[in-house]
């Protein structure tokens, strides 16, 4: 599992502590805060926005939709 993750993102932040919580570890990777950089982010999501969470075939790009995958696929686990 990835997270592609901007450290003073409020909603990255949310994402990493639900990750936490349910114990599921992650490679989080930094993304530079200009969104032009992002040209990974881009190549997996379509979008330069983060974050961005992929679980193996899964590739999820926005807070609501990662939390809601997570705790309909993980939640049950913590």
């Amino acid at each position: 599992m990835k997270l592609y993750n901007l450290e003073s993102c409020f909603y990255c932040k949310m994402v990493r502590d639900r990750l936490k919580d349910l114990g599921l570890a992650h490679e989080k990777i930094e993304v530079s805060s200009w969104q032009g950089d992002r040209k990974e982010v881009y190549e997996v999501s379509g979008q330069y926005l983060v974050p961005v969470l992929v679980d193996d075939d899964v590739v999820l790009d926005d807070e609501d939709k990662i939390l809601a995958y997570l705790e309909k696929t993980y939640g049950g686990l913590s």
